[in-house]
């Protein structure tokens, strides 16, 4: 297939969700200057990403079921997590726009598509010929995954951004990178195991996902919505 129709397939999902969740936080939008710079950074961050990656998985001393765990919750799992997050925490945790929860959701969103986004291209690129659906099932299933871990990840720092109290906003903090992180392990899990027991539960798992992280995605529109009417 011609390079650019690749490139397009590759990159359209990444840039339709975060045109999507732009036009989302309608009440109270963020800098489109702030939300390039996260994306872009978002792609940037798979190259610190591919190298931690490669030395976690050199040294797996695991077999089996526990290789695959150990593949998916600490190679891809917490280092992508931990990355995508990095870039918000660098760039937008204490920039003066961030000035309610919708915003952690946005911000980790943007870094993540991003990421998601250069990681498409590589995988399609590289896959095509053996799979030429490979576009199609990543830009369904993998890049929203991306997004989906990228809400919590985002539902969790904005708590730990506004929380007054010391300790809350360090549980807040752990958790904006463990619960993406078990999230992102689980869904890569259950690939990996190749179990046709777990591969039963794939569906319903990401539909799960999908439920939950629009209800917080909701939950902080609305406070959006009221804050901003408010404050008119």
């Amino acid at each position: 297939m011609d390079p650019l129709r690749l490139f397009v397939i590759a990159v359209t999902p990444g840039i339709a969700l975060a045109m999507g969740l732009y036009l989302t936080d309608r009440y109270d939008r963020e800098p489109v200057g702030l939300l390039v710079r996260l994306f872009l950074h978002g792609m940037l961050a798979a190259v610190p990403t591919i190298f931690v990656e490669r030395f976690l998985s050199n040294i797996n001393i695991f077999s089996g079921i526990f290789s695959a765990v150990w593949t998916a919750y600490i190679v891809a799992g917490f280092t992508e997590e931990y990355f995508k997050r990095l870039v918000v925490m660098r760039l937008a945790y204490y920039h003066v726009s961030f000035d309610e929860k919708l915003d952690g959701i946005i911000y980790c969103a943007y870094s993540a598509l991003g990421f998601a986004t250069i990681e498409n291209i590589m995988y399609v690129f590289s896959g095509y010929d053996a799979d030429p659906y490979i576009g199609w099932y990543r830009g369904i299933l993998s890049v929203p995954a991306h997004m989906l871990f990228a809400i919590t990840m985002g539902y969790y720092l904005s708590l730990a951004k506004f929380s007054p109290d010391i300790i809350n906003r360090k549980r807040y903090y752990s958790l904006s990178l463990i619960m993406p992180m078990l999230l992102h392990g689980t869904f890569n899990f259950i690939l990996l195991s190749q179990n046709h027991m777990l591969m039963f539960l794939f569906i319903p798992f990401v539909i799960y996902m999908w439920i939950t992280n629009l209800r917080k995605l909701n939950k902080y529109y609305q406070e959006s919505k009221v804050w901003n009417k408010f404050d008119l």
